[in-house]
């Protein structure tokens, strides 16, 4: 990741008609603070910087956020449902996961791979019938509306999804294909 120089700071807030007030105000610093940057006599916290950055490029419209990204609204199934219907959902729509939803409040995620993995234990039942409870993985992310294609991102790195949660409700999911097709 490249730094910008406090000249590059000063140069792309005044491209985008900001006073040193506008940015700071934008960033959540004090304006002296961005004075002080831009004339090169302190080094801003790697934390402060990412904000002023953040700031400058959500001035410019260019930062993609969970809400411009998600999928909503949810298709989900609930934990007493069978496996049989996730399956049927997923089948339908094309998708190779749902979350499992209980009044608007996140459990899990249950996906082709879970249904296969349970069909290939040693107690292989028939799957269909169990319900979701028994067969999806509880670890899942969580994010809000607001969160940065940077935060999504980063726990797509260690999630198959990221949910979008708004005051306690599921308002959308985002996967890998999502940030694909946001990026080309």
């Amino acid at each position: 990741m490249e730094l910008p120089t406090p000249a590059d700071l000063r140069e792309r807030r005044n491209e985008l008609g900001l006073t040193q007030s506008d940015l700071a105000e934008r960033a959540d610093v004090s304006q002296p603070l961005i004075a002080r940057i831009e004339g090169g006599d302190v080094d801003p916290r790697l934390s402060t910087l990412r904000r002023i950055v953040n700031a400058l490029e959500e001035a410019e419209g260019g930062i993609l956020r969970a809400e411009d990204l998600m999928n909503s609204p949810v298709a989900s199934v609930e934990p007493d449902d069978s496996v049989r219907a996730a399956q049927e959902l997923m089948d339908e729509r094309g998708f190779s996961q749902v979350p499992v939803i209980r009044d608007g409040t996140p459990h899990g995620l249950i996906g082709h791979s879970d249904i296969r993995q349970r069909s290939e234990s040693a107690e292989a039942e028939n799957v269909g019938h169990l319900p979701v409870d028994e067969v999806k993985h509880e670890s899942h992310a969580v994010v809000e509306p607001d969160a940065t294609i940077d935060e999504i991102n980063d726990y797509l790195n260690h999630n198959d999804a990221v949910l979008v949660v708004e005051a306690g409700e599921t308002v959308g999911i985002i996967t890998e294909a999502d940030i694909a097709a946001h990026i080309s």
